[in-house]
C-alpha cells in the first residue's frame, strides 16, 4: 500500500481524523457546505508524521517515560516534554516527503504567504476539543520555511500543555498522531469567533459573536478587549463594544506583528449589523451540518467571509430528546439524589425501570420533564413550595423560568400538585409495629430474590429480573410506605414552624430526631465504629490493613493474631452493608462487598480517632439530647398561654417524629439491596459471554442497557462499535457538570438564594441541620482519600449514604449539592452535625485545610483568617 503523505482539503471529509487530523477533517468538510469559504489548502497527513518518528531511535524510550509520568509531575513533563520536541524537529524530512509537500504548495503558488497550522487526531472532537494545544504559524512564506514550520507543528503535538491535556484525560501519547493543515494565508479586515450557542448559559438558540480588527491572534491569545455581540431570532440583542488599542497583522517577509490602531478607530464595531447576522446564519447553517453547536473562527475580507476552523462547543450539556416543538423546562434527578456524576448506560435504564415516572436522558444523568406541572396554575403553586423547601436554588430557578413567559400556560384540569403519599399520612397511627413490618415485608421480599435468582440464567435471567424490578416499585411505592415516609417529613415540617412560631426557636426538629430507631443508614456509620472495637486490640492486623493493596486481604487476616475475629467483624457489616457504594444509585458502581479494601482507611481512621466504645455512646448522647430537647420544649410550652394543649400536640408530633423519619433511609437500602443481587447475577451471566467470545470484557454490559443486554444474551451477539462509542461518550460525560435546571433550548438556569442577612463574604447556603461549629475545612471529592481528624468539618460535592462513615468523625457538613430531606442533611441530623448544603462552588471556594464557620441554623458558611 502506497502512503498518501499529502491530500488536498478538496479531497476530505469529516470521517479522515486518522488521516488528517481532527482540524484538517472539519476544514475538508466545511469546505463542502454549500456557502461556505475556506481558504485553498491541503494537508500533510499523519502518514508523513509516523514517517517521521519512526526515524530516531530515541523516541521510544522518550515516549515509555512520558507515559510513567503523572499529570501533576509538571517539572518532569515539562524537561522531558522539551527534549521530545527537539528531537522532532531535529529529523530531516526526506526528500520524497519534502517533494509532496512542496509540489502541493506550488499549486498554491510557491511564493504564497500560508497559515501553517497543527491537526492532531485527538483534536476538534465532539469529546474534547484540544483547542490551543498544538501550534499554529501565521504568514509563512518559502518552501523552505513552510517545511521547517511543519516540523515544527509536528514536535507541537509534545508541547507542555498538549502532553498534559492528555494526560488528564487519558489519552495515551502513542496513539494520538499528528497531521499538519497548510492554507492560503487571509489577510482580513476583522476576524474572531462566533459560538453558535451562548458559551455562558449554554442556550442553543443565542449566537455569541466576538471580533476585533486584524488577525483573530489578538483576540484569542486575550491581548484585546473583542468586541461581542449577541444574536438570537434574527436580531442583535446585545453588544459591548470592546477599545481595541491593537491588532496583529502579516509582515510582507513573513510573520505577524502588533500594531497599534487609531484612537478614532479603537471603539467603533469591527462589524456592522448585518455583517454579524450573515455570519450567524452562516454559523447557523455550519451547525446544522455537524449536528451540533460549533466554535467556530472566522475571518472577514474584501470578498466576505471566510471560515478558518470549526471545532464542536465540549462544555455546553446535551440536551434531552424531545419529539415535538415546544417549549420544556427540566429538573435534575442528580440534585435531588445526591448523586450527580455520570451513570453508564445500564445504570440509567435500571433506575429508568424502577422509577414510577418518566425521565429523560442527557449527558449521562436523568431529569424529569416538569413542563405540565409548571404550566397549570394549581399544580405549580404546590410544586412550587415543595421545591423552594427542599431545595431553593431550584425553586428560585423554576421562577425565573416562569418570569419568562417560556412555559405557555394550560387551564387548570386536576387537582392541585401534592407530594406522593401527602394528606394520606394523616390517617396512619403512629405506631413503631407499622415500621417494622414495613421493613420485615421489604426484607422477605429481598430474600426470595436471592433465592430465586440463583436458577436463572440466559434470557431467563433477563425476564426474572425484568419481573422482579416490578416487586421492586410495588414494595418501593407501596401506599403505606409513602405514607410513613410523608408522616416523618409532615411532622418535622409542623415542629419547626410551630416551634419558632410559640418559642422563636429555629429547626428544633434537628435536635428531636437525633438517635432515631431504624435509621439503617446512621447505623451503618455507628457499626462500622464496632468494627473498629474488633479490630483496636489486635496491633498486628492495624499493621497489615495499613498496607493493604489489594481485595484479597479478608483471606490473608485469618493468619494473623486476632485476625479471624477481625475478618469475621469486616465481614459480618459486608453481610449487612456491603451492597453500598458511592453512586450507588447506579448499577454499574462497584460495590463494597466487590471492593472491600475501599473500607479500609475508614476503619483505620476510626481505630486511631475514637476510643472502644463510641458508636454506642454516640447513639446514647443523641439521644439523651433528643429527650432533653423533648423535655425543654415542652416545659417552655407549658407556661405559654394554652400551653398544656401546645405541649400535647408537639409531645404527638415529637412522638411522630421519632417513630417513621427513620424509615426515610431505609427505601433506598432496599432498592441497592436488589440492585446488589441483580449485578453479582448479571456479572456472572457477562463471564459466560466473555468465555463465549461475545464480549470482551464482563464490564462490556455497562455500556448497554437493559433491552440491549436481554439480546446480546439471546442472540449471543454484541455490537462493539456501540459499547465502544457508549464508553467514549461515558468519558466524555464525567468531564460535564450537570444544571440544577435546564430548558429546551439548552439553557442552564442557576437558581440562587436572594438573601439580604448574611455577612460579607459569607457562602449562602440551605441550613439542614442545626448548630453552629467552627473548625478546619477537608475538602474531600472522593472518600477513598479522606484523612479526617477529630474536629474537621467536611466540605464535598454531595454526599449518599455511603459517605455515612465518614460523618462519625467530623464536626460540620458543607455539600454543594442537596436538600433539606436529602441522605447528608437526614444523616448529620441524626448525628447532631450543623450543616449546609447547597452552597454553590464550595469545594471550589474553600481551600482545604482553611478555617470555616458553619451556620448550621442560619444557613451560610463563613471563611474565617
Amino acid at each position: 500500500m502506497i502512503e498518501q503523505y499529502v491530500l488536498d482539503l478538496q479531497e476530505i471529509d469529516r470521517t479522515r481524523v486518522a488521516v488528517v487530523g481532527g482540524k484538517g477533517a472539519h476544514l475538508g468538510e466545511l469546505a463542502r457546505i454549500d456557502g461556505i469559504r475556506v481558504p485553498a489548502g491541503f494537508c500533510v497527513t499523519t502518514a508523513a508524521f509516523r514517517r517521521i518518528m519512526a526515524e530516531a531511535s530515541t523516541l521510544g524510550d522518550q515516549l515509555d517515560r512520558l507515559s510513567r509520568l503523572k499529570p501533576d509531575d509538571r517539572e518532569a513533563s515539562r524537561t522531558l516534554s522539551a527534549e521530545i520536541r527537539r528531537t522532532v524537529e531535529g529529523i530531516a524530512i526526506p526528500d520524497d516527503l519534502a517533494t509532496a509537500i512542496t509540489a502541493a504548495l506550488a499549486r498554491l503558488g510557491a511564493e504564497a504567504a500560508c497559515a501553517v497550522r497543527s491537526s492532531a487526531t485527538a483534536e476538534d472532537l465532539p469529546t474534547a476539543s484540544f483547542a490551543g494545544q498544538q501550534d499554529t504559524y501565521l504568514n509563512v512564506v518559502g518552501a523552505a520555511e513552510i517545511l521547517r514550520h511543519v516540523s515544527r507543528c509536528w514536535a507541537s503535538l509534545f508541547t507542555e500543555r498538549a502532553v498534559t491535556y492528555r494526560q488528564r484525560n487519558g489519552i495515551d501519547h502513542r496513539k494520538v498522531h499528528m497531521a499538519v493543515v497548510v492554507q492560503r494565508m487571509v489577510f482580513p479586515q476583522a476576524a474572531g469567533v462566533l459560538f453558535t450557542a451562548d458559551p455562558v448559559t449554554s442556550n442553543r438558540k443565542v449566537a455569541s459573536v466576538e471580533a476585533g480588527f486584524g488577525l483573530g491572534e489578538a483576540l484569542v491569545s486575550g491581548r484585546v478587549n473583542a468586541d461581542v455581540f449577541t444574536v438570537r431570532d434574527g436580531e442583535v440583542v446585545g453588544r459591548a463594544v470592546g477599545t481595541k488599542r491593537l491588532a496583529i497583522q502579516a509582515v510582507p517577509a513573513g510573520g505577524t506583528q502588533e500594531v497599534a490602531i487609531d484612537p478614532e478607530r479603537r471603539e467603533r464595531p469591527a462589524l456592522t449589523d448585518a455583517q454579524i447576522l450573515r455570519l450567524a446564519r452562516l454559523g447557523r447553517r455550519i451547525a446544522d451540518h455537524f449536528g451540533r453547536p460549533q466554535d467556530i473562527e472566522w475571518c472577514l475580507d474584501e470578498d466576505g467571509f471566510q471560515i478558518v476552523q470549526s471545532r464542536p462547543i465540549t462544555t455546553l450539556f446535551p440536551l434531552p430528546a424531545v419529539e415535538d416543538n415546544e417549549n420544556h423546562v427540566y429538573i435534575s434527578v442528580g440534585h435531588q439524589q445526591m448523586m450527580t456524576d455520570a451513570m453508564k448506560p445500564l445504570g440509567l435504564s435500571f433506575w429508568q425501570l424502577t422509577t414510577p415516572r418518566p425521565m429523560a436522558e442527557a449527558g449521562g444523568r436523568l431529569f424529569v420533564d416538569v413542563t405540565r406541572v409548571l404550566a397549570a396554575p394549581a399544580s405549580r403553586a404546590g410544586f412550587l413550595s415543595a421545591l423552594g423547601k427542599s431545595d431553593p436554588l431550584i425553586g428560585d430557578a423554576l421562577r425565573t423560568v416562569l418570569d419568562r413567559d417560556f412555559i405557555r400556560p394550560v387551564p387548570d384540569e386536576g387537582p392541585a400538585w401534592t407530594l406522593p403519599g401527602s394528606g394520606a399520612s394523616a390517617s396512619i397511627e403512629t405506631d413503631p409495629a407499622v415500621v417494622t413490618e414495613l421493613i420485615e415485608r421489604s426484607q422477605a421480599s429481598i430474600a426470595a430474590a436471592r433465592r430465586d435468582i440463583r436458577t436463572r440464567s440466559g434470557p431467563a435471567l433477563l425476564d426474572f429480573i425484568l419481573a422482579d424490578l416490578q416487586e421492586l416499585k410495588r414494595v418501593q411505592f407501596h401506599p403505606q410506605h409513602m405514607q410513613v415516609i410523608m408522616a416523618g417529613m409532615e411532622a418535622t415540617w409542623w415542629l419547626n414552624d410551630q416551634l419558632q412560631a410559640w418559642l422563636g426557636e429555629k429547626n428544633a426538629a434537628d435536635t428531636l430526631t437525633q438517635s432515631v430507631p431504624n435509621n439503617v443508614t446512621s447505623e451503618m456509620g455507628l457499626a462500622l465504629l464496632d468494627v473498629a472495637d474488633v479490630i483496636r486490640p489486635h496491633p498486628e492486623v492495624v499493621a497489615f490493613l495499613h498496607d493493604v493493596g489489594d481485595e484479597g486481604f479478608l483471606d490473608e487476616l485469618a493468619k494473623l493474631e486476632g485476625g479471624p475475629e477481625a475478618r469475621e467483624a469486616i465481614e459480618a457489616w459486608l453481610d449487612r452493608y456491603g451492597m453500598r457504594c458511592a453512586g450507588e444509585i447506579d448499577i454499574t458502581r462497584p460495590r463494597w462487598i466487590e471492593r472491600p479494601a475501599t473500607l479500609v482507611p475508614l476503619i483505620l481512621g476510626n481505630v486511631k480517632n475514637f476510643e472502644p466504645g463510641a458508636g454506642k455512646r454516640r447513639f446514647e448522647q443523641g439521644l439523651q439530647e433528643a429527650e432533653q430537647k423533648e423535655r425543654d420544649v415542652l416545659e417552655r410550652l407549658r407556661a405559654l398561654p394554652d400551653g398544656e394543649h401546645k405541649a400535647e400536640e408537639t409531645k404527638r408530633m415529637i412522638d411522630r417524629v421519632r417513630t417513621f423519619s427513620g424509615y426515610r433511609e431505609y427505601p433506598k437500602y432496599g432498592m441497592v439491596s436488589r440492585y446488589c443481587i441483580y449485578k453479582q447475577a448479571l456479572l456472572a451471566e457477562a463471564e459466560r459471554l466473555v468465555q463465549g467470545d461475545v464480549l470482551r470484557h464482563k464490564e462490556d454490559i455497562f455500556y448497554l442497557r437493559f433491552q440491549e443486554l436481554h439480546d446480546v444474551v439471546r442472540t449471543n451477539q454484541a455490537d462493539y462499535r456501540l459499547i465502544d462509542r457508549r464508553r467514549e461518550a461515558f468519558r466524555s460525560y464525567e468531564a460535564l457538570t450537570p444544571p440544577r435546571v435546564l430548558t429546551s433550548d439548552g439553557e442552564v438556569i442557576a437558581g440562587a438564594y436572594r438573601r439580604a442577612d448574611l455577612p460579607t463574604g459569607a457562602l449562602a447556603g440551605l441550613p439542614v441541620s442545626a448548630g453552629t461549629v467552627e473548625g478546619r475545612a477537608r475538602v474531600i471529592l472522593d472518600m477513598a482519600q479522606a484523612d479526617l481528624e477529630p474536629g474537621d468539618i467536611l466540605v464535598t460535592a454531595y454526599t449518599d449514604p455511603s459517605w455515612t462513615p465518614l460523618f462519625v468523625a467530623i464536626t460540620g457538613l458543607v455539600t454543594e449539592v442537596g436538600g433539606l430531606m436529602t441522605h447528608g442533611a437526614v444523616i448529620a441530623r441524626e448525628y447532631g452535625l450543623p450543616a449546609v448544603v447547597g452552597v454553590v462552588d464550595a469545594t471550589r471556594l474553600i481551600s482545604d485545610g482553611q478555617r470555616i464557620r458553619v451556620h448550621g441554623t442560619g444557613g451560610y458558611v463563613e471563611l474565617l483568617p
